[in-house]
């Protein structure tokens, strides 16, 4: 009796380690990709998000002279952008009293993505019945490989 006390098992086999090891392999495979997706669309998101002044701008210009401006100098609006991930403001343009759209151009080198791929999400400012104006984000220049990097409401097609 005494000898069958002894034999009882005292820690982990080499096989269960490496069954534990394998599994850890196999997450850290699926996590890291996601993460790298996750901070690339934080990026662009904060970009999106600096777009605020120039949509902040135009609207302005609107409510006060009751139209869009012609170009986006006239707005007072700079091409740089707003935030470290954003290049410029480019391609705006403009119908009197229809619609304003401007595209915002992403550095993709700066948010992680391989330079050269296009992520250019576009703002479409149209007016509203009260004088204000409301601003849809959409897809823009965008190509289709990099809709994943875009926030969710700009996804959709242009408009």
């Amino acid at each position: 009796m005494k000898n069958m006390k002894r034999n009882i098992q005292q820690g982990f086999t080499l096989i269960e380690l490496m069954i534990v090891i394998a599994i850890v392999a196999i997450l850290v495979a699926l996590a890291v990709p996601a993460y790298q997706d996750y901070t690339i669309r934080a990026k662009v998101g904060e970009c999106v998000n600096a777009a605020a002044v120039p949509k902040l701008q135009i609207s302005e210009y609107y409510e006060t002279v009751g139209s869009f401006p012609a170009d986006i100098s006239v707005a007072g609006i700079t091409a740089q952008g707003d935030s470290q991930f954003c290049d410029v403001y480019t391609t705006y343009n403009a119908s009197t009293s229809v619609s304003a759209t401007f595209r915002v151009e992403v550095d993709e080198t700066a948010v992680g993505t391989v330079s050269g791929n296009t992520l250019q999400p576009q703002m479409t400012g149209t007016p509203t019945g009260s004088g204000g104006v409301n601003w849809n984000c959409s897809r823009g220049g965008t190509a289709a490989a990099n809709l994943k990097y875009l926030p969710s409401t700009c996804r959709g097609t242009n408009t």
